[in-house]
């Protein structure tokens, strides 16, 4: 097959132009050294003669430090609809957000939502990136992320890191051929154009040294997402074969996201840990190792000064235990053939610098001893450890607010696409107790598709970190309101009002303290009508035993009457039900 002849996919050329401008910028060389830099690699292509190089990698433990420290929180998403100001929309909206909760709760346990925020961390870390792809599993009925490599995503405009305001958005993958080919197969791609999907050796751009040795026979597929009147269009393709082109996804967003370690002026891909701040100093703490290291072999085994003329066998010098072989001198005077030659000694400075360089890196990095909880256990406080750690934590601020961000995204895209995907409404697993037996059981209850419609505008998301100094203080926080005895009936109006006042980021669970007051409130709303109705009937009847026998007489006639009425009229409306179900079958009969 002559492939020379077959034209590229338009796709495929927007994803070479892509390549083309990554390459200008060393978004693939970069990556690749900040991995290796990461993993230990750090003296990749340089060999030394007669020596190991040696490495003592601090970039590790000061990254594995700050994603332990922006992602040990406990993350939730939570939809609300505090903001919805169509009344007789409210409460629908409320029950549905509850629903939808309780639904995104079960799908962040069920995809490994946890582990995969970790994921997201470490790799914006190390390459300031982590692009996010998300797609709806129909089968489970639900969002599946996946987490991919910087090299993997291509932005319309690169220096716009806002994802939803991209003109498009390229996602390349590699794939097997066969895999790929069965791929276009359920797409509905042309047969002819299927046979072109061959595989290629396109791993120049992959992430990670491993990434590049691949045992299958592999193909590059790129995805290209575009939005037209607000709607997301999806083409999918190889170099030679379009899988699938222009198909209108009915999303609203992008099924993309990215997590940014720290935004960069100018910049769709932001800033990294390693590239800006760890590299230059951890190679010169290296290369002063390896000249400690050098000083110290040779102080060992110094160079040695030898007469040939009488010593056979010089390098049995440097055997332990080696003989050597001398000639026409009496063995007793063997140590006067050689000598050593004593190596320059390294002053102590040399030491001290690299202990300097790697503390002060650590420093600047706000990855210090004590930040990691490296203090004397004897002489401070549990407390006191705590305070420690989230003092050095406030220059993660903007990274936890990042990480925050792209959930929140996920949380949004989450939405989309449960709206899209059931338009004709979602059934939620709901766990209640049975009256008749107090066991737990397992109901289904339903969020009809208009609402969901509706509420893609007016939802709210709220993400609630959940630190181990954080359960603390939220702990002691509600203790507090207890003592001050704000969960009294009479005081639930005022801790309304007190939670509605805290920030959504709070250590005080906000949003759940104000869906339990809620529903205590309106449980005393009901019980207050019940009572106010019950009073009004004890009136009633009272007034009604105040009268006279004649009065009470005719009062008894006029309630017979209104009663007599409402069954003559619903008697009515029976009869009329079943003659027209009797005249329905009669035309049937007739056809």
């Amino acid at each position: 097959m002559d492939f020379e002849e077959i034209k590229e996919t338009d796709v495929w050329e927007l994803y070479n132009q892509a390549q083309m401008f990554a390459r200008q910028r060393n978004l693939y060389e970069t990556t690749d050294r900040n991995i290796r830099m990461y993993n230990g690699d750090q003296w990749d292509g340089i060999k030394l003669k007669g020596i190991e190089p040696v490495q003592l990698n601090f970039i590790k433990p000061i990254i594995n430090y700050k994603i332990g420290a922006i992602s040990q929180n406990l993350w939730a998403i939570h939809y609300s609809a505090e903001n919805i100001d169509i009344p007789e929309f409210a409460l629908t909206a409320k029950n549905a957000c509850e629903l939808l909760n309780k639904k995104v709760a079960k799908i962040w346990e069920k995809t490994y939502m946890d582990y995969k925020v970790r994921q997201m961390s470490k790799n914006a870390a190390i390459n300031s990136e982590c692009p996010i792809y998300i797609n709806y599993n129909e089968e489970s009925g639900m969002p599946e992320l996946e987490i991919l490599n910087k090299p993997d995503i291509y932005f319309g405009n690169e220096n716009n890191s806002d994802i939803q305001s991209q003109p498009y958005i390229l996602i390349k993958k590699r794939m097997p051929v066969s895999k790929a080919k069965e791929f276009a197969e359920e797409k509905g791609a042309n047969k002819k154009e299927i046979e072109h999907i061959i595989g290629d050796q396109e791993t120049l751009e992959e992430a990670g040294e491993a990434a590049k040795e691949e045992k299958d026979n592999m193909v590059t597929v790129v995805w290209k997402f575009w939005k037209e009147k607000g709607t997301i269009y999806i083409s999918i393709a190889t170099r030679y074969c379009n899988i699938k082109e222009n198909e209108n996804t009915d999303l609203t967003l992008y099924p993309i996201t990215h997590m940014l370690w720290e935004e960069q002026q100018g910049s769709a891909r932001g800033a990294g840990e390693i590239t800006v701040g760890l590299i230059a100093n951890q190679i010169e703490v290296n290369k002063t190792l390896m000249r400690r290291a050098l000083v110290a072999k040779n102080t060992a085994y110094p160079q040695k000064v030898v007469n040939i003329d009488k010593i056979q066998n010089p390098s049995a010098l440097s055997e332990v235990g080696g003989i050597i072989k001398v000639s026409g001198v009496d063995v007793q005077n063997v140590s006067n053939m050689f000598s050593n030659i004593t190596p320059a000694q390294m002053s102590a400075d040399v030491e001290k610098l690299q202990q300097d360089l790697i503390q002060t890196t650590r420093e600047l990095a706000s990855a210090s001893q004590a930040a990691s909880g490296d203090v004397d256990a004897e002489e401070a406080s549990g407390k006191a450890i705590l305070a420690v750690q989230q003092a050095s934590q406030q220059p993660l601020v903007e990274q936890l607010s990042m990480l925050k961000k792209t959930i929140e995204d996920i949380a949004r895209i989450w939405l989309d696409m449960i709206k899209t995907y059931n338009d004709n409404g979602l059934d939620v697993e709901v766990e209640v107790q049975d009256p008749a037996t107090g066991e737990i059981v397992t109901q289904i209850e339903r969020i009809e598709g208009t609402v969901l419609e509706e509420l893609q505008a007016t939802v709210k998301v709220d993400i609630t970190p959940k630190s181990a100094y954080d359960k603390y203080a939220q702990e002691r926080s509600i203790e507090n309101l207890f003592i001050k005895g704000m969960f009294n009936p009479q005081m639930l109006g005022q801790l309304k009002f007190y939670l509605e006042c805290l920030d959504d980021d709070s250590v005080m669970p906000k949003q759940k303290l104000l869906e339990q007051v809620n529903k205590e409130l309106e449980k005393q709303q009901r019980i207050a009508q019940i009572q106010a109705q019950g009073q009004q009937l004890i009136s009633q009847q009272q007034q009604f035993y105040n009268q006279d026998p004649d009065a009470q007489a005719t009062l008894m006639m006029k309630e017979k009457l209104k009663n007599k009425i409402k069954q003559d009229y619903q008697a009515r409306q029976n009869s009329r039900q079943v003659q027209q179900t009797e005249k329905a079958l009669q035309q049937e009969r007739k056809y």
